[in-house]
């Protein structure tokens, strides 16, 4: 059983997507019961081989209490995973089924991603709250990934993005012609809710998704393939699930009301629970779209960074629970196993985000021409290994572009090396000189290795310099000084 166990570990090394197989998960669940019989049966026949009857009535009681503790510790482990891998299954069945109305897309195992070389999911912040009527899109951030490298490029498009254009086969083409100008306003986080309320124009029930992936795609010039949504106010319970998130806060963000009444997150690099990190990406408090704009994408830059495979294994169960109505999403069942492997691409690779907003982008008048142009621009250079600025928990800058990176530290001007010094002598006597340097190679310090090009490489030049960095102070002096000095007396002596 140990050997099956290592083997079939030394098999998922390589393939971790395996683990999320619908068979998979199956027959790792008749495994663990199995295993869990099989340990309950070797406990019952021991103790029934040692003849308990023998015992007195006392020590058959005791006896029997411990072979019954026994079977109850070496089952437990092993119902613990059949339950837990009952429960992951439960979990992606429920948020991988497609609605009502939809037909997923095949996966075929020998060619998952149907030849392509990106693919693009549309990550979506729903806000479902019991004061508002349907869904509406406050989030929405396009992450387009390179299959082969895990090179991705995040495109976050504001709320309030207005007179959005509809490609020519969606039904909503027809209908807004000059761009989509709903309830006056025709505001990108409106479409969903449109679609939804308005299924004789769609062609049938919930299509809100769709609408909101033709809008998007037909914006930036790219084909959405998948779409994922997360509930706001679930996601604050996944958060405290996974035990919070680092993120570093440029300024103080006030939450709660108009006014930011309800609590206040400090500035600083800290660790934010689930209230927090929800009301750090939504508060509008002495802010506006834009900011919150830039501190949602530090959220989704700081889950993408920090929660780890293992952090998911120890908060599973609390995870699941949070999970289980807080996403929808189109992506098949079967895709799943061929996901993990490029989420541990993503993870150590480049990302690079881009926002359209002021004065890159003005949302009440878009040029799409731009917008296209830009996100071209980006995947261009997401492609390439040079210009590219890794994600961090950091806010982006008003242009929409990473902060640049520092600039590189000044080359250190080369000391000229000073004269040597005479010594003096007699009246009648030529100065005594030393001999001028060799050409020989610089020695360097064995302690600090301290040689320059440029510096004489005498062992007196040495001295005097390090003495010079490193001063007698409280006791304190260069590991060399000692050996340096005695070389220079033996040279003076010499001369």
């Amino acid at each position: 059983m140990l050997v099956t166990l290592v083997v079939l570990v030394l098999r998922l090394k390589d393939n971790a997507g395996v683990v999320l197989r619908g068979s998979t998960m199956t027959a790792v669940m008749a495994g663990a019961a199995a295993c869990a019989l099989a340990w309950f049966a070797l406990v019952l026949l021991s103790f029934v081989a040692l003849r308990p009857q023998r015992l007195p009535q006392t020590g058959q009681v005791v006896s029997g209490i411990v072979a019954g503790v026994l079977c109850v510790a070496v089952m437990a482990p092993f119902a613990f995973t059949a339950n837990t891998i009952r429960t992951a299954s439960q979990l992606l069945d429920d948020v991988t089924a497609p609605v009502e109305g939809s037909t997923p897309v095949p996966v075929h195992a020998e060619n998952p991603w149907n030849g392509r070389t990106r693919v693009n999911f549309l990550l979506i912040g729903g806000d479902a709250a019991g004061n508002r009527v349907g869904v509406r899109t406050d989030s929405m951030t396009v992450a387009s990934v390179n299959i082969a490298t895990g090179n991705t490029v995040l495109f976050s498009l504001p709320r309030n993005l207005q007179y959005v254009r509809f490609p020519p086969t969606s039904p909503l083409h027809k209908v807004f012609p000059n761009g989509f100008n709903a309830e006056g306003q025709g505001l990108l986080n409106s479409v969903w809710y449109y679609a939804d309320n308005n299924p004789q124009v769609m062609g049938g029930k919930n299509r809100g998704a769709q609408a909101l992936k033709d809008a998007i795609g037909y914006t930036l010039g790219l084909h959405i393939d998948y779409y994922a949504m997360v509930d706001m106010y679930g996601f604050a319970a996944l958060i405290d699930a996974v035990g919070g998130l680092k993120i570093r806060v440029e300024q103080d963000v006030k939450w709660g009301g108009k006014f930011g009444t309800a609590g206040t997150i400090k500035a600083g690099y800290r660790t934010l629970n689930g209230e927090e990190v929800l009301w750090y990406g939504r508060s509008r408090v002495d802010s506006d779209d834009f900011s919150r704009m830039a501190r949602q994408r530090c959220v989704i830059g700081a889950l993408a960074q920090q929660v780890t495979p293992a952090t998911v294994l120890a908060n599973f169960t609390k995870i699941a629970a949070a999970a289980r109505h807080m996403f929808r999403t189109d992506i098949p069942r079967d895709l799943l196993e061929h996901l993990v492997p490029l989420g541990m691409k993503v993870r150590s690779a480049k990302i690079t985000s881009l926002q359209f907003v002021p004065p890159l982008i003005y949302t009440g008048n878009p040029d799409w021409a731009k917008i296209r142009q830009l996100t071209r621009d980006a995947i261009r250079e997401s492609m390439s290994d040079r210009n590219i600025v890794a994600a961090t928990a950091s806010p982006m800058t008003s242009a929409g572009s990473a902060r640049p990176p520092p600039p590189p530290a000044r080359p250190r001007p080369r000391r000229r090396a000073r004269p040597s010094p005479v010594r003096r002598s007699s009246p009648g006597r030529a100065p005594a000189r030393r001999p001028r340097p060799t050409t020989r190679r610089p020695r360097a310090c064995r302690s600090c290795a301290a040689s320059e090009p440029g510096l004489l490489s005498e062992d007196w030049l040495l001295t005097w310099r390090h003495r010079r960095v490193f001063p007698r102070r409280r006791g304190r002096r260069h590991p060399d000084a000692a050996r340096l000095s005695r070389n220079v007396s033996t040279q003076s002596r010499s001369a």
